[in-house]
């Protein structure tokens, strides 16, 4: 697993090389790596899942280094993993007469229960996507903003979650914020038959996300900076069967935002970006985005005024100093 952390760090070098001779860089080794150490689950010649790769390319690239899952911290786990609690009540099953639920809710199994865990990214939901068309004969493309679907993680709201057997009440509640935060938005959801994908537009700012409200009181104290910028936005076009992938990447040297699919680079405007249906974000605090420096002030020497041309001042004709012969010893 040591040569994903070999080959990762190779490339990074290259990308960054300030003397690199060539103008573009070849992933090949890279990604001959993540075949070969993910057991061909991600392979080159077939396009897989983007939540799934990035899921398994950071706790790879974790473990690789020597991290645990609790105590031996890493760089991987310094950037990008936060922390939440997790509420969880059990339910009883809805056919039972509700004498024998009120019963069953004074157990202790079905009391709640808190949970501490940590987390790499923040898996937001989508409503639910209309099916029926409008009077124009359309599907309606629903739009939701980014703040209603974070709602999940503000300690209050409740979501039911069903098994086999058994159904739970979950809410979730963060108490650490990462230095760089993703999130992933669930648009594919997979039953008996098919994989289907949710279109919902998710209308997001491309800057200044406040997520104060999400952490618990005794830990917003200890935050901060709790407001995150838009550094990268990996889109999913197409069927969820086929489709492709687009990024967004802000380069922080200038400011501006490009798009990249395959070899293809080309500017675009940063409300162009909020059009698309995002799939992966990556968000950093507020202090990383570019400001512009002011240049340091150079102190020069003060230059004295000429010497007036009155009658207190003589005036001196320029001499020439004569030149010196040839293999005149000094």
């Amino acid at each position: 697993m040591f040569l994903l952390v070999q080959r990762f760090g190779e490339l990074m070098r290259k990308l960054w090389n300030p003397r690199n001779f060539k103008a573009h860089v070849s992933p090949h080794e890279m990604l001959q790596a993540v075949v070969l150490c993910s057991k061909k689950n991600f392979q080159i010649t077939k396009q897989g899942d983007g939540v799934d790769f990035l899921s398994w390319f950071l706790n790879a690239l974790h473990s690789a280094l020597g991290g645990t899952k609790k105590k031996k911290k890493t760089i991987v786990t310094d950037v990008f993993q936060g922390s939440m609690r997790i509420f969880t009540k059990k339910l009883p099953h809805p056919d039972l007469p509700a004498e024998e639920k009120a019963q069953l809710l004074q157990n202790a199994e079905y009391q709640e229960t808190m949970v501490e865990s940590t987390f790499m990214y923040l898996t937001l939901d989508l409503p639910t996507a209309p099916l029926y068309k409008d009077e124009k004969e359309q599907l309606i493309i629903p739009q939701v903003p980014l703040f209603s679907i974070l709602a999940k993680f503000n300690g209050a709201t409740e979501k039911e979650y069903k098994t086999y057997k058994e159904n739970f009440l979950k809410r979730f509640q963060l108490t650490r914020l990462p230095p760089y935060l993703i999130f992933c938005i669930k648009r594919f959801t997979k039953n008996n038959f098919f994989m289907e994908k949710n279109p919902t537009i998710v209308n997001f700012p491309i800057t200044n996300v406040d997520l104060r409200e999400y952490l618990s009181e005794e830990v917003q104290a200890v935050h901060t900076n709790t407001t995150y910028d838009l550094i990268a936005n990996i889109v999913h076009d197409g069927k969820p069967s086929e489709g492709s992938y687009r990024i967004h990447v802000l380069h922080h040297g200038t400011g501006k935002w490009y798009e990249l699919q395959d070899l293809q680079v080309t500017d675009i405007l940063p409300q162009m970006i909020t059009l698309s249906e995002a799939y992966i974000q990556v968000r950093g605090h507020g202090d990383t985005s570019p400001t512009p420096k002011s240049p340091p002030h150079v102190a020069h020497p003060p230059v004295s005024p000429p010497p007036r041309s009155g009658s207190g001042a003589r005036r001196t004709r320029p001499t020439s100093k004569a030149p010196e012969p040839r293999g005149a010893a000094h």
